[in-house]
């Protein structure tokens, strides 16, 4: 038995977003996902000045277990967002919805995804 180990980092090589929705304000957004969610408490991310929160598609089959693992892809079904220039660390609509917000500014690929986002609010 050897006692050699290593830990290798490999980013996803890319991101396929199904399809995404703009949301006018932040609040919107908030109000969204709280019917979407049925009520249950859900977060959104943010980062590079983008509030947005995705539905993953699950790697269950084997075709997305391939590129997951061997393409480094993973897939989106839904992403949803708002431009919110400044972090705040809860959004509070004005029916009381208080939906946490996760500072993600430190993950390079939630500041490619909010880049992407914001790209697209601007076309």
């Amino acid at each position: 038995m050897t006692d050699e180990f290593a830990i290798r980092y490999e980013p996803f090589q890319e991101v396929i977003v199904m399809e995404y929705t703009k949301f006018q304000t932040p609040d919107h957004l908030a109000r969204f996902l709280s019917v979407a969610a049925g009520g249950k408490p859900t977060g959104i991310y943010w980062s590079e000045g983008v509030a947005f929160f995705y539905y993953p598609i699950s790697a269950t089959t084997e075709a997305a277990t391939k590129a997951l693992i061997q393409e480094k892809r993973v897939f989106w079904a839904f992403v949803s967002y708002a431009i919110m220039p400044e972090y705040r660390p809860v959004i509070e609509t004005k029916e009381k919805i208080m939906v946490p917000v996760i500072d993600m500014s430190q993950s390079s690929l939630f500041k490619k995804v909010a880049t992407w986002l914001k790209e697209r609010s601007e076309a």
